[in-house]
């Protein structure tokens, strides 16, 4: 059983979103052509409280893109996005949703960023998508999504370590940076992950 993974196609990170990813919605006309391949549709939201300590804002005198330590992980420090209840935290119009089964929220804890659909980034929280995929007989995974090397990437790391087989759909990702996503990559691959195209899925 084959599941697709949405990984945050939401506003803020599409052109004229608050952290947008250049390109970012080039990869919402293939999200919903490859929808109807999969036994089991499911996205992931970022969805974060509006004092998240990964905004800039929160940091007295830093910048965004500034790296900074939190608990003792290393933090990109983001502009905000993402805030719940925002129109930037909502869906692409765009995007099909009447084939999506689950959303699994993330970065809902102010203390903790959460790149990952299956874990915050310090794996203290599971949001229970494994267990979910599992309970449904899934046992491959093929993600699509934003961004490319940094939400897509720590999903498809965790579904790598939950043991499922991990499909990167390539070009249905775009990436904030190309040589952050060339080593994302190439560790993934590492890691027994397969990279994809979307027209091998879509013959």
């Amino acid at each position: 059983m084959k599941a697709l993974l949405l990984i945050d196609l939401q506003n803020d990170f599409l052109p004229g979103g608050a952290l947008a990813v250049p390109q970012g919605d080039a990869v919402i006309p293939l999200a919903n052509a490859l929808q109807p391949q999969f036994d089991l549709v499911v996205a992931t939201q970022d969805w974060h409280p509006a004092n998240h300590k990964s905004f800039a804002s929160q940091h007295a005198g830093k910048k965004v893109f500034e790296v900074t330590q939190l608990h003792g992980l290393d933090q990109v420090l983001w502009p905000d996005h993402c805030v719940q209840g925002t129109a930037g935290a909502e869906f692409s119009a765009a995007l099909a949703m009447h084939q999506v089964e689950a959303i699994f929220r993330k970065g809902t804890n102010p203390e903790i960023d959460s790149y990952s659909g299956f874990y915050d980034n310090g794996h203290l929280k599971s949001t229970a998508l494994a267990e979910y995929l599992r309970g449904r007989g899934i046992t491959e995974v093929y993600l699509l999504g934003l961004a490319a090397d940094f939400c897509v990437y720590f999903t498809a790391l965790d579904a790598l370590q939950e043991g499922f087989a991990v499909y990167y759909i390539e070009d249905a990702t775009r990436a904030i940076d190309q040589e952050g996503f060339a080593k994302a990559k190439a560790d993934l691959i590492a890691k027994g992950g397969h990279f994809v195209q979307s027209q091998d899925l879509l013959k």
